[in-house]
């Protein structure tokens, strides 16, 4: 079995494959005083959980955007799952040609997300990926990384307005009953989920405006789902497309 794993600054998302079938898949929260034996052991428990024994992994890859995990859970992967996970790097074969100004400045799962897209669904594509932050990528045509913007993702946004506004409650982001918020948890929640469905609509009119009316539009991100439901922009949704993105990067590697 192959071990996908994508480390981000919030959650990691962790995914098998039988071959090119899907298996479990799981989300967790990212702990940077976690110790690789700790990670180990979720792991392994995971695994058995889901009635898979750690030494049917014989492959993993890695997308990281936490440079000081990464060692911690390529440790844990060593000694846990006997393998070396593929840590996805700018300079390997990705099959997507990256026309950034800086290459190296792009996070390795923006690259992963066009990877799969490229190969999924091909371009021109708007990437809008979910997480700490909420991405834009571009993906041409002919299946190039062109670049993308970065704002605050809505979890982000929810916690400054709660850490700065004394009289502010944390929220769940689920869809109020109008728009017009009747109590300040329905007013917040109205400000979050449609606030940010606007903005999502806001950005790929403008990507589309230079990627042309051929743009598909793929949403990823655990949030994915819950803001293409308000939104007819978002053409795909698919939550585990990082995850997708590694398995066909360590296919090209490990092909060679």
């Amino acid at each position: 079995m192959f071990l996908a794993i994508d480390l981000g600054n919030t959650h990691i998302t962790l995914g098998l494959y039988d071959g090119n079938r899907p298996g479990p898949r799981w989300r967790i929260a990212t702990d940077r005083t976690r110790m690789p034996d700790e990670y180990g052991l979720l792991l392994v428990h995971l695994f058995q959980h889901a009635g898979v024994a750690p030494g049917d992994v014989r492959a993993i890859a890695m997308a990281s955007v936490v440079p000081p995990l990464t060692a911690t859970l390529v440790q844990a992967c060593e000694t846990y799952l006997g393998q070396a996970p593929l840590v996805v790097d700018i300079g390997m074969k990705t099959g997507v040609r990256v026309r950034f100004e800086e290459p190296r400045q792009v996070g390795a799962d923006r690259i992963v997300d066009a990877a799969a897209v490229q190969k999924m669904y091909g371009g021109p594509a708007c990437i809008v990926d979910f997480g700490t932050a909420t991405t834009f990528d571009a993906v041409s045509a002919e299946g190039e990384y062109l670049g993308g913007a970065i704002a605050p993702g809505i979890g982000i946004a929810a916690e400054a307005l709660f850490q700065s506004a004394a009289k502010l409650p944390k929220v769940d982001l689920r869809r109020p009953p109008s728009a017009i918020g009747r109590n300040t948890v329905h007013s917040i929640q109205s400000g979050l989920l449609f606030g940010y469905v606007g903005l999502v609509e806001g950005m790929v009119a403008r990507f589309g405006a230079e990627l042309g009316p051929e743009m598909k539009v793929v949403g990823t991100g655990w949030q994915a789902e819950i803001i293409a439901r308000e939104t007819r922009v978002i053409g795909i949704v698919a939550p585990w497309l990082t995850l997708d993105g590694l398995k066909i990067i360590h296919d090209l590697n490990s092909s060679r």
